[in-house]
């Protein structure tokens, strides 16, 4: 964990993208000094972790985002580094997020394929999920796997570290009138360590429907997944048990968007609509794409963006769209769009 070499392999993982901020510049600048200084502090135990730089994002929808300083960002990718690997071997081949060669291309095949063979599908999503996250849990499901008590000593500062997150009030049986107000809980939404720490929290959901359900097709991102059968009834019966697991986790299911309904009336995912023979785009992504088509040939007029940030752009939004089918609607979008400078054509 605190090798010189992983330290200075996460600063450079974390610089990625970013080398132009002043922080991050600084730090590489000086990254022998920086690095040597950070190894010291989590050796003799004196490191602790900073305050976070907080805005708000509205796409897709509402979210606070906490952004750590460069440093603490550094021993975030230091940490994760040496945890993934030895978590990988436990998680289920059905959790899709965060991990090196799964993602949302991935799981949308997966789900693609769900689609084609069974007739019903139970959708589920956690409601409020990193705001719900229970400190105490999450170092007990981090302990059963990690005997190092110091590297269990930092994974608990950077826990407890966290910012405030959105109130979650939510009472559990055996719980008190004062224990949603007693335990800690949340995780910040834009760190490293918290997309780790979100996916060993519900692998005791992933080994309970592998081992127990046993779905027809399972597939999870983050707080959001879904279980495949032919028989409705028994999906009913499996959103039971799922309720019991997330009680056991002191999470809730969202109302209204977890039940059980047949796949040819198409299963939203992540910003797909996927029926048994195609899959599109769901409006609000199609809504998204054409605003930021608008903006890129405004930025590409006014000569804020050169050509080849454009291109690479759209390009990105072409390979991302291409997943469904979508060539009449990427020709439609697309077709219209013509990029001058001085003005919008």
């Amino acid at each position: 964990m605190v090798a010189w070499g992983n330290l200075a392999a996460a600063a450079r993982t974390a610089a990625r993208g970013k080398r132009t901020r002043p922080d991050v510049a600084a730090f590489l600048l000086d990254l022998e000094g920086q690095v040597c200084a950070l190894r010291r502090e989590l050796l003799d135990g004196s490191y602790r972790p900073g305050g976070y730089r907080t805005f708000v994002v509205r796409e897709p929808k509402r979210r606070l985002i906490s952004a750590a300083a460069f440093r603490d960002r550094v021993v975030h990718h230091a940490l994760t580094r040496v945890l993934e690997p030895v978590f990988e071997r436990r998680f289920s081949s059905r959790s899709f997020a965060c991990r090196k060669g799964f993602g949302t291309h991935a799981a949308l095949g997966e789900v693609r394929r769900a689609c084609r063979r069974f007739r019903y599908v139970l959708r589920c999503d956690v409601m409020k999920y990193f705001a719900s996250i229970d400190h105490a849990i999450l170092l007990g499901l981090l302990r059963r796997v990690i005997a190092c008590e110091r590297t269990l000593d930092l994974a608990s500062r950077i826990i407890a570290g966290s910012n405030p997150q959105e109130p979650m009030p939510a009472y559990f049986p055996g719980d008190d009138l004062f224990t949603p107000f007693e335990r800690r809980r949340g995780l910040p939404l834009g760190n490293q360590t918290s997309q780790f720490f979100a996916n060993v929290y519900l692998d005791p959901l992933d080994q309970l429907v592998a081992r127990r359900l046993r779905p027809g097709a399972y597939a999870r991102y983050c707080d959001d997944f879904v279980l495949f059968a032919d028989d409705k009834v028994a999906l009913a019966a499996m959103r039971d048990d799922v309720v019991a697991c997330l009680g056991s986790l002191r999470l809730r299911l969202h109302p209204r968007k977890s039940r059980v309904y047949r796949t040819a009336d198409g299963v939203t995912w992540l910003g797909f609509r996927v029926f048994p023979g195609h899959v599109r785009l769901v409006r609000a992504n199609v809504v998204k794409a054409r605003r930021r088509l608008r903006w890129l040939r405004e930025a590409y007029a006014q000569w804020r963006l050169d050509w080849p940030d454009v291109r690479c752009r759209v390009r990105a939004w072409i390979a991302h769209a291409a997943h469904g089918n979508t060539w009449r609607l990427r020709s439609e979008v697309l077709g219209s769009a013509i990029f001058v400078r001085g003005g919008v054509a």
